[in-house]
C-alpha cells in the first residue's frame, strides 16, 4: 500500500496545463525526489496535494484510501504538511509560538505555555535540533528558519511532509544536516516528498525519482538507476554537457575593476565594510556567501545604483565611484539578480529591451531620432545568435519564459562589449538548458578577456565557474583565494562566518 496515490492529475491555469494526468506513487517511509525544471508543474503538483489548488481532474488516495482535500486544513487532517521555499513564519514571535501557531494547547481558555514549550523540548531533543525554543525568528539563520519550519510539521504529528527546493539557499553544512534529519524521519516511518530541480541532491538523498517535464510525468525510477546525465536529459528532453572548456587562469592579466576599502552604511548600519577586490582581464572573481550578506549592495556599487559609499571604485586605472549608472554602462556591463526588476521594462517588446540602456548611443540614433530599422536588424541578429526563443522582435519581453529572458539580457550585454561585466544571479529561475548555454556565454567573454565578477547563491555554479572566490560574510571579505584552494566544506565554513567569528575572538 502506499502512503500517497496521484492518480491522473490534471490542473490549468487560464487554458495552459500545468499539470497534465500526471500519476505519482510514493510508498510509505521513503524519501522522494520530485524532480524537474523551472515551469514542470512540480509545484503545482505538491500544492493540490496539500490543498491549495484544486485538481481539474483526477484522484488523490492516502494509505489506499481515497482523500478529498480541499485546502490547507484538509491535508493536515490526513498528515500532510507542506514547507515552502520562502518560509512561513513570523519574524517577532518566538520559535515555540510559531510551531503551536493555529494548534494552541489550553488549559481551560489559556494557552498552556508548559506543555507547548514541553512538546516542543522533546521534538528538539529527538531530533538534535541547535535551537532555543525561546529565540526570536527574525534573529535565525536560515537554516535555523528551516529547522523550525520542519518542527511545525513535526508538532502536528504529519507523517507526509513536503519540502519544496529545501536546500536552495543553504550552505554545504546546513545541507548535509537537512540530510540527516531527513534520513531520521525516514526511520521513524515518515513519508518524505523533496520538490527540487538539483541532480546530485537528489542522487544523494532519495530512495526514488520523479521526473515531470512540461507538466507530464515523464518517468519514475529508483535513485539507484539514475545517473546526473540520464536525469538531465529526461528533464529536458536532449543531452545536457555538465563540462564547461575553458582556457587555463594565470592571473597575469591587467586589473579591469577594482575595489579600494569600499563602506557602505543603510539606515545608519554597516552592509559593506572596507571591501578591497580586483577582478583582472580573463579572470571571473566569484562572491560566494548566503544572501542577504552585501551581495546586493556590492552589486549597486558596481554598477554605479548607489553612490553614498566610501573607498574607490576603478575600471582599469578610471575612478568611477561618482558617476551615474548610465555612463557606468560605459564601463561595466550588468546581468541583474532580478530581471523582473532591472533587468527588462515589462511592456517593452524585445527589440525595445535589447537598446535598454543604450539607446542614446550613436550606432542607434540618426538625426535626432531613433534609428528603428538599423535597431530592429540588431535585435533580429542577436535574438538568431543567441538562440532566444520567441515569435520575433515585436513579442512582448515580459512573455518569454524565464530562461530566454535571461538569453536577451545576455545577449544585450555581450552586444554592446564591455570589458568588465557583473552577472548577478545568472541562472536564478531558468532551466538546465538554458544554464548550459549561459555558462557556455560566461566562459566564452572570459576567455576573450572580459574580467567577470560572478555573484551567485548557486555554490556549485561559484565553484564551476570562477577562477577566485571571495566569501562575503556580514558585509566583509572573509576568505579569498583560488577556487581550487578551497573545498567545499571550507567556503560552506566561511559563509556562515567561521573565520569573522574566530578573528572577533582572537581581537577579544
Amino acid at each position: 500500500m502506499y502512503a500517497i496515490e496521484m492518480q491522473g492529475i490534471t490542473k490549468t491555469f487560464h487554458g495552459s496545463y500545468a499539470n497534465k494526468e500526471v500519476s505519482l506513487k510514493v510508498e510509505q517511509g521513503e524519501i522522494h525526489s520530485l524532480l524537474g525544471e523551472n515551469g514542470a508543474g512540480k509545484t503545482t503538483l505538491m500544492k493540490i496535494l496539500f490543498g491549495l489548488y484544486k485538481a481539474n481532474k483526477g484522484r488523490i488516495l492516502i494509505n489506499g484510501s481515497p482523500a478529498a482535500i480541499r485546502s490547507p486544513h484538509d491535508a493536515i487532517d490526513y498528515g500532510i504538511s507542506m514547507v515552502h521555499q520562502h518560509f512561513v513564519l513570523v519574524g517577532n514571535l518566538t520559535i515555540t509560538e510559531n510551531i503551536i501557531l493555529g494548534h494552541e494547547p489550553r488549559k481551560g481558555i489559556l494557552l498552556d505555555r508548559g506543555k507547548a514549550r514541553q512538546k516542543v523540548d522533546a521534538l528538539i531533543r529527538r531530533y538534535h535540533f541547535d535551537l532555543n525554543p525561546e529565540s526570536r525568528i527574525e534573529n535565525l539563520s536560515v537554516g535555523e528558519k528551516q529547522r523550525v519550519e520542519i518542527l511545525k510539521a513535526l508538532y502536528n504529528e504529519s507523517s507526509i511532509i513536503l519540502l519544496d527546493e529545501p536546500t536552495a539557499v543553504l550552505t554545504p553544512q546546513e545541507v548535509q544536516e537537512l540530510f540527516a534529519m531527513l534520513r531520521q524521519l525516514k526511520k521513524d516511518g515518515r513519508t518524505i516528498i523533496i520538490i527540487t530541480h538539483k541532480l546530485k541532491e537528489t542522487l544523494a538523498i532519495a530512495d526514488n525519482i520523479t521526473i515531470l517535464r512540461r507538466g507530464e510525468n515523464i518517468a519514475s525510477l529508483p535513485a539507484t538507476q539514475a545517473t546526473e546525465d540520464k536525469l538531465a536529459e529526461l528533464m529536458v528532453g536532449r543531452p545536457i554537457s555538465f563540462d564547461v572548456q575553458r582556457v587555463p587562469y594565470d592571473g597575469s592579466g591587467p586589473v579591469k575593476l577594482g575595489l579600494k576599502n569600499i563602506c557602505l552604511k543603510k539606515k545608519g548600519r554597516p552592509v559593506l565594510t572596507d571591501i578591497s577586490l580586483e577582478c583582472r582581464a580573463g579572470e571571473i572573481l566569484g562572491i560566494a556567501g548566503v544572501e542577504g550578506n552585501g551581495q546586493t549592495e556590492l552589486i549597486e556599487v558596481v554598477t554605479g545604483i548607489e553612490n553614498h559609499f566610501t573607498g574607490q571604485v576603478c575600471c582599469g586605472s578610471q575612478p568611477v565611484s561618482a558617476i551615474s549608472p548610465r555612463r557606468m554602462l560605459d564601463y561595466v556591463g550588468h546581468i541583474p539578480e532580478e530581471r523582473g526588476k532591472r533587468g527588462f521594462v515589462k511592456g517593452f517588446s524585445n527589440w525595445e529591451n535589447l537598446i535598454l540602456g543604450y539607446h542614446y548611443r550613436p550606432e542607434y540614433v540618426k538625426h535626432g531620432f531613433l534609428n528603428i530599422r538599423r535597431i530592429k536588424q540588431v535585435a533580429r541578429d542577436t535574438i538568431k545568435q543567441f538562440d532566444v526563443r520567441t515569435d520575433g522582435i515585436d513579442q512582448l519581453t515580459s512573455s518569454l519564459s524565464g530562461g530566454n529572458q535571461q538569453k536577451l539580457i545576455i545577449g544585450r550585454t555581450l552586444l554592446h562589449q564591455s570589458n568588465i561585466i557583473v552577472a548577478a544571479q545568472p541562472t536564478r529561475g531558468v532551466d538546465i538548458g538554458a544554464i548550459e548555454y549561459i555558462h557556455q556565454h560566461l566562459m566564452q567573454m572570459r576567455d576573450s578577456g572580459s574580467a567577470i565578477l560572478l555573484i551567485s547563491a548557486d555554490l556549485d555554479e561559484v565553484i564551476k565557474l570562477a577562477d577566485r572566490i571571495a566569501v562575503l560574510y556580514e558585509g566583509r571579505v572573509v576568505a579569498e583565494k583560488e577556487t581550487g584552494a578551497f573545498t567545499k566544506t571550507e567556503l560552506g565554513y566561511y559563509m556562515l562566518g567561521g573565520n569573522a567569528r574566530k578573528e572577533a575572538a582572537d581581537n577579544d
